[in-house]
C-alpha cells in the first residue's frame, strides 16, 4: 500500500499547514482511540477462563509487544514531510479511520483515499 503513496501523493512539500496542524493535533486523539481497543482485547485475553495464568501471561505480552510495533511504526518520527507516508500506515492499521479524514483537506483526502480500499 505505501509503495503507492509515489503514484498518488503529492509532494510532502505541498502539504497545506492546516492538514499539517490538523494531524498534529489528531495524532495523540488517534493512539489513544487505537489503544482503548487493543487494550481491552489485552484485558480478554488477561481474563480469559479457558487458559493458565501463564498461557495468559504470554498470550497477552505477545499482543502488546506487537502494538508496541505497531505504535512505533505509526507515530514516532512523523513531520511534516513525512506525515502522508505516516497517515498511510495508520489507516493500513485502522488507526486513522475513514471519518477522521474529514477534518483534511479535499486534496489530502484524495491523496490518501485509496488505503481505505486496499483495507476492505
Amino acid at each position: 500500500m505505501i509503495s503507492r503513496v509515489a503514484e498518488s501523493c503529492c509532494s510532502p512539500h505541498d502539504v497545506m499547514e492546516s492538514d499539517w496542524k490538523q494531524f498534529r493535533d489528531m495524532a495523540p486523539k488517534l493512539r489513544e482511540r487505537y489503544l482503548t481497543e487493543k487494550n481491552a482485547r489485552i484485558v480478554a485475553l488477561l481474563t480469559d477462563p479457558k487458559k493458565t495464568e501463564t498461557e495468559r501471561f504470554w498470550d497477552a505480552l505477545e499482543v502488546m509487544e506487537r502494538e508496541a510495533k505497531v505504535l512505533h511504526n505509526c507515530l514516532d518520527g512523523y513531520s511534516r514531510s513525512s506525515m502522508q507516508m505516516y497517515m498511510l500506515r495508520m489507516i493500513g492499521v485502522g488507526m486513522l479511520r475513514k471519518a477522521d479524514m474529514a477534518a483534511f483537506s479535499e486534496e489530502l483526502q484524495r491523496h490518501v483515499s485509496f488505503a481505505f480500499d486496499d483495507r476492505m
